[in-house]
């Protein structure tokens, strides 16, 4: 018993999208529906070019496979979307044949690679911090002895000096020697592994309390504050200490990028159904995502590629160390932290963590 096309490629699960001689939409399943953001009425008929971009893959080898008879296919293609997260997709384009050989259509499949790819760069991130606990572990050692002598020499000259230049020289000396201390100890994150103690919690309240911190401030002066909360959040299971380390580390960043103001701090929540999180126990969650959107001056592509980097940092004086251990204190909650920015167009930092409970 013959089947119907529309029923055969509905039930598969990756994007397909059948074309015909000119390289126009006959069919399309649910999947590739969603990865382009229109109906299939919608894009009955319509050019390839106007499914995504006319330079997407999908479109330059649709084209290729028509007008070569060929099958190819490219990996890890980028598709932007307007209402949800960008996809990440392999794309394959195959000629289809009539009976007498000739090319009559192509067939295009989209195979997400949104979840796979992120799971890679998990663990990416995972062995980079482990390589940075390796380094803390031996800056540690090789620095805070001797760095405890010069603080130590530091304060015993400031108490026996007898002019004023003196002590001003010795109280930069234990100075300085106190601020190194405290990069290496913010810098031992990545090697002490300490352990997440989870537990039910509020993020709203774990966010109105860096809020409250943070009108302390001198930076917040001038910058207005918008909280857009969604209400029907869940709790979620995590440690509120570090969470609140990590919105602390993320606002202090927009302050930094706004001073000295006028400016914007806008905190966003919401539930993300359609964004969910593989756990190590192989179940996939929802997420809670909490968004820190700033209207400060923006980064490049190469700072944006850098910014979780230790000690990489564009403002004088900073450590380079903020979102760092942000983005390593999200990671231990298997979660994932994301960054939007341009240039003269703000931050927007986004932190998704897998809705679970204890």
């Amino acid at each position: 018993m013959p089947r119907d096309l529309r029923d055969v490629i509905e039930a598969i699960v990756a994007g397909v999208v059948v074309l015909d001689t000119e390289g126009r939409v006959e069919e399309m399943n649910s999947a590739a529906c969603r990865f382009v953001e229109a109906s299939r009425r919608a894009k009955e008929g319509a050019p390839v070019e106007e499914l995504i971009t006319p330079r997407h893959a999908v479109a330059r080898l649709a084209r290729t496979a028509l007008a070569s008879g060929t099958s190819l296919t490219e990996a890890d293609q980028p598709i932007e979307r307007r209402s949800r997260d960008d996809a990440l997709v392999d794309v394959t384009a195959s000629p289809l044949f009539d009976a007498a050989g000739r090319v009559d259509g192509a067939v295009v499949v989209m195979r997400d690679r949104t979840m796979p790819a992120r799971l890679e760069q998990l663990e990416a991130e995972q062995h980079r911090y482990e390589a940075f606990g390796r380094i803390a572990a031996g800056l540690a050692h090789e620095i805070k002895n001797p760095l405890g002598g010069i603080r130590g020499a530091g304060e015993l000259l400031g108490r026996r000096a007898e002019d004023d230049k003196t002590r001003e020289i010795a109280d930069m000396v234990v100075r300085e020697a106190t601020r190194i201390a405290s990069l290496v100890d913010d810098l031992m994150v990545f090697s002490r592994g300490d352990a997440l103690r989870p537990a039910p919690l509020n993020v709203h309240r774990v966010l109105d309390d860096v809020l409250q911190l943070l009108s302390l401030d001198p930076l917040a002066q001038g910058i207005d504050v918008v909280r857009t909360f969604d209400p029907s959040l869940p709790e979620l299971s995590g440690d509120a200490d570090r969470l609140t380390q990590v919105f602390l580390n993320l606002a202090r960043n927009a302050l930094q990028a706004m001073a000295p103001g006028p400016g914007t701090l806008t905190i966003e929540t919401r539930m993300e159904l359609d964004h969910r999180i593989v756990l190590q126990d192989g179940k996939s969650v929802p997420t809670l995502s909490i968004a820190v959107c700033d209207t400060g001056d923006g980064m490049t592509a190469e700072q944006l590629r850098q910014a979780t980097t230790p000690f990489f940092t564009t403002r004088s004086g900073g450590t380079g160390l903020g979102l760092a251990v942000a983005d390593y204190w999200v990671s231990q909650h298997r979660g994932a932290l994301d960054i939007e920015s341009a240039p003269d167009e703000g931050t927007r930092v986004r932190v998704s963590l897998p809705l679970r409970r204890s």
